[in-house]
């Protein structure tokens, strides 16, 4: 399964993309800001995303949410980052919210869209490799 994650909107407080499975839209994102990492920007702790790249995907046990979740793995200067629910900026630390509305800063029906998200990971995770381009 291949998802790709195309970063629209960049603000002072978060980015905005466009999540596509297999080629077809799916829903939106947020982020922390884009410093641009991949060309040198630098990382502050809790307020950045994740570089830009291709990186492996892997369903696993998260302590601190205490639940299975997607997991992007391999990411440079980061650890423990999650695909999941959440609204705003505040709600990750460099993981990747997902949402089937969007406004300034802001992503709705987040619960919504990542239930739906992490059934189609599960039916896949182990007959497929996952990986997520983010653009």
């Amino acid at each position: 399964m291949e998802l790709k994650l195309i970063r629209k909107t960049l603000t002072d407080k978060s980015t905005i993309g466009e999540l596509f499975i297999n080629g077809v839209f799916y829903c939106y994102t947020l982020e922390d800001k884009d410093r641009k990492l991949e060309s040198g920007g630098k990382k502050i702790h809790s307020l950045t995303a994740i570089a830009r790249g291709k990186y492996s995907v892997i369903v696993s046990y998260s302590n601190r949410f205490k639940q299975y979740m997607p997991q992007i793995i391999n990411v440079p200067q980061f650890e423990g980052i999650r695909i999941h629910s959440g609204n705003k900026s505040e709600n990750t630390e460099g993981c990747i919210l997902v949402g089937r509305t969007k406004s300034v800063d802001f992503i709705g029906e987040s619960k919504i869209a990542y239930t739906g998200l992490f059934s189609q990971l599960k039916k896949v995770e182990k007959t497929e490799k996952i990986t997520i381009e983010i653009l």
